[in-house]
């Protein structure tokens, strides 16, 4: 048993993952219909086959692993699923990352851009003795790097279980010189990242991930607490992440 993964088909249930990554099932148990919704039930219901919505893949002991919905997910270059989310979420479980958006759509590879969580990487800061002034200033610091560098690492990790994943282990990163916020437009006031504003406003950030040099530098404007707007220019750090040799299908 995985408890990452959803387990093996039960008996008589027949499980497929489509071309655009999305889970089909059909099985005895299926529903009928959606009650008073022909089309929607249409929709779901195609060829026998129920469609979930749900992205999906095959791990390497033929275990389901529900990965993202299937509207969010796109490929890498090399035809590789990546589901953003799913990457995000895994880092979001360690204490000292507070908010992360990862880029791979498109692209060769998957990279990220990391808020740390200002509170927990404050209170170790203040107990390994490493003083700092600001946000910005605790974002840039090497040991703070360090720190989630390990982070990181074992997402990676963790990705190259699995074969199919193993492609969205993240190559590069960088820490964010501000917090991520509602009042600026980068998140919606439930917490999600609106993945367009932020791709927009930060692209020469993007742009620095995908290039050869090790800093990029950015200027942010921001809406202060008594709503007056100000600017912020900061050189940031890109860091290479450890990466993983697939571990391979099992014998």
């Amino acid at each position: 048993m995985r408890s990452d993964t959803v387990g093996t088909p039960a008996p008589g249930c027949e499980i497929k993952i489509s071309d655009d990554g999305e889970v089909l099932i059909k099985s005895p148990g299926m529903f009928v219909e959606y009650y008073k919704n022909e089309e929607a039930t249409t929709e779901a219901r195609q060829d026998g086959w129920y469609h979930t919505g749900d992205a999906g893949i095959w791990t390497d002991e033929k275990h389901l692993k529900i990965i993202d919905r299937a509207k969010d997910v796109g490929r890498l270059t090399n035809g590789d699923l990546f589901a953003p989310q799913f990457v995000e979420n895994k880092l979001k479980f360690f204490q000292y990352v507070r908010e992360v958006v990862s880029i791979g759509i498109g692209k060769d590879n998957v990279t990220a851009f990391i808020n740390i969580d200002l509170g927990a990487v404050g209170n170790w800061a203040e107990r390994n003795g490493l003083s700092y002034t600001s946000y910005t200033d605790l974002a840039n610091r090497d040991e703070v790097y360090d720190l989630i560098a390990e982070c990181v690492e074992q997402v990676n990790a963790d990705l190259a279980r699995d074969s199919e994943l193993s492609s969205s282990q993240i190559k590069r990163f960088l820490l964010l010189h501000k917090e991520l916020d509602a009042d600026d437009g980068e998140l919606t006031r439930t917490g999600k990242v609106r993945r367009r504003l932020v791709a927009d406003r930060y692209q020469a950030l993007i742009d620095g991930l995908y290039g050869t040099d090790g800093v990029v530098t950015v200027e942010t404007e921001f809406v202060l607490e008594d709503g007056r707007r100000n600017k912020l220019e900061a050189t940031l750090k890109i860091r290479d992440a450890k990466t993983f040799e697939p571990v391979g299908k099992a014998a």
